[in-house]
């Protein structure tokens, strides 16, 4: 006959295992959830980020005009899906008119404005950007505009950018700006073409800086 000791033994190996297994899937059981919270965090903090990420294009033209102020008290009028463009010995006071069709609020940080056309598949570097002198704020769904200046007529690029202006040759502008954190930061590049008697701005491509391109650089294309 099986002794006591041997039905106790064997209850206690039972139960062992019993309790080895409920642990096991009590531990699978809470490392889903953890990954469950976690994805489900990850989305939550995306979608707060989308709703607050901007993006800029060139307005349109039946938008209103906007009247834009230097520094220097003088007032340039810029059209709706246009450029406007005042040289001087002294300055080159430079606008453009812009939408907001991201969700959230677009805050200018700087600006880089060359001649020709630029096809590249990468932005400048941040470092060569001139910041704003003051902040720039477009709201989600509203038009607004940026503004540059260029004040040191012995510099290269101040007689290039002259002599391109006078001449009615196309400029490329790529403005820097992000959310209203800081974060989220955007390229994004803007062509300018005379055409009518007016300069007519046209977005080209946009790039992010903090969060990975939405497209593989090697892709063909035109």
């Amino acid at each position: 006959m099986t002794s006591w000791s041997t039905w106790a033994s064997l209850a206690t190996a039972v139960g062992t295992l019993v309790l080895a297994a409920a642990t096991f899937a009590s531990i699978r059981s809470a490392n889903r959830s953890a990954r469950v919270s976690e994805f489900a965090a990850r989305t939550a903090e995306r979608a707060l980020l989308a709703n607050q990420r901007p993006l800029l294009v060139n307005s349109r033209p039946q938008d209103a005009q906007q009247k834009v102020e230097y520094l220097e008290g003088n007032i340039q009028v810029v059209d709706g899906g246009s450029a406007a463009f005042d040289v001087s010995e002294d300055a080159i006071c430079m606008s453009v008119s812009l939408r907001n069709v991201g969700s959230g609020l677009a805050v200018l940080h700087g600006w880089i404005v060359v001649v020709g056309q630029h096809t590249e598949r990468i932005h400048p570097p941040l470092s060569s950007f001139t910041e704003q002198i003051r902040d720039i704020y477009i709201a989600p769904g509203d038009i607004g505009f940026w503004l540059g200046a260029l004040r040191d007529p012995q510099s290269e690029i101040f007689r290039a950018i002259s002599a391109a202006i006078g001449n009615q040759e196309m400029l490329t502008l790529y403005l820097l700006y992000g959310d209203f954190e800081g974060g989220q930061r955007v390229i994004t590049q803007f062509a300018t073409r005379w055409r009518n008697d007016k300069w007519r701005l046209a977005v080209g491509r946009h790039f992010n800086v903090d969060r990975p391109e939405p497209r593989p650089l090697h892709a063909n294309g035109s």
